[in-house]
């Protein structure tokens, strides 16, 4: 399951979600100053490659997507924009647990993000009942995940697309990084012009499924949701339509970690339903605030290994 890349190659929980259309591959050739060797991955808007950069003798991800085939003529040069200009905003992004974006640009109607080649495991892997992760393990990992939002918040960017998948991790070497800032909101564009959900509904907060504007606290949600489903192993909410889901993320409540795992502190389900309130206003106003109340929680707990916190 260890894997290199954006796991960057990795299999994201798709349920509830519409399947991309097929995207055009890239063989093994040039892409702007990447020698491209191989795909390693594949998500909704495009393909994942390993590349080369021959004047570092560096390896790096190259996650592209293809906007000639969603956008065409004035519209495409603004989505092209736009790509661009949200790279060059997530690459300004210096956090040792955020995924350095080194460069972006745009071929063929191809756009791609060239990013730090990363070695581990994404988080869905430890979303199923069965390889759910110790509170000790798990509990400093969202701490840094919610600093990370925290930095990137106060700079300006959100994420738009926080889940498991979208967290790499290696356990041996204490490793935590966030994946793919600045591709959510071009992904979101095309969502907004074909109607339909290209991401993953099941976590994302009202206010973005809904299509209003949105802040940090959307991602703080979204985060919450996560921690859901790694405690717990299933989502807040499951439904058998789209529309369904959409309703209940919207107006139901959703059930305590702590009835579903008599184990977890009351401490720990609080949290998790404070970042699950539908309303931005009545959530955590920051990233900062929730890595404090899990840190509190981990350092409850007798044992707690803090070496990842």
């Amino acid at each position: 399951m260890r894997v290199r890349g954006l796991a960057q190659a990795a299999t994201a929980n798709t349920w509830g979600t519409v399947p991309p259309r097929p995207m055009p591959t890239v063989a093994q050739g040039q892409m702007g100053k990447y020698i491209v060797e191989k795909q390693i991955g594949k998500g909704a808007m495009g393909a994942v490659y390993l590349g080369y950069d021959p004047a570092t003798d560096r390896k790096v991800a190259l996650k592209t997507m293809a906007l000639a085939q969603e956008f065409s003529g004035a519209e495409l040069a603004d989505a092209r924009n736009r790509f661009l200009r949200e790279a060059e905003m997530a690459g300004r992004l210096q956090h040792p647990d955020i995924v350095s974006i080194l460069d972006a640009g745009e071929q063929g109607g191809v756009a791609y993000i060239a990013m730090e080649l990363i070695e581990g495991i994404d988080m869905s892997h430890y979303a199923h009942p069965e390889r759910l992760l110790s509170l000790n393990q798990l509990l400093p990992i969202l701490a840094r995940v919610a600093d990370a939002l925290a930095y990137a918040h106060t700079r300006g960017v959100t994420h738009r697309d926080i889940k498991p998948a979208n967290i790499m991790v290696d356990l041996a070497r204490g490793l935590v990084k966030v994946m793919d800032f600045g591709v959510a909101r071009v992904a979101d564009a095309t969502r907004t012009r074909t109607g339909v959900v290209l991401g993953t509904p099941t976590f994302m907060s009202p206010e973005q499924l809904s299509g209003q504007a949105i802040d940090g606290r959307s991602d703080l949600y979204s985060l919450g949701v996560t921690m859901f489903q790694l405690l717990t192993g299933q989502l807040p909410y499951r439904n058998d339509s789209m529309a369904a889901l959409m309703r209940a993320i919207g107006r139901e409540t959703a059930p305590n970690v702590c009835s579903i795992r008599a184990d977890l502190p009351v401490a720990l389900g609080d949290i998790v339903a404070l970042a699950l309130e539908k309303h931005p206003n009545t959530r955590y106003a920051t990233g900062q605030q929730m890595a404090e109340d899990l840190r509190a929680v981990a350092q409850s707990l007798h044992g707690v290994d803090l070496d990842l916190g």
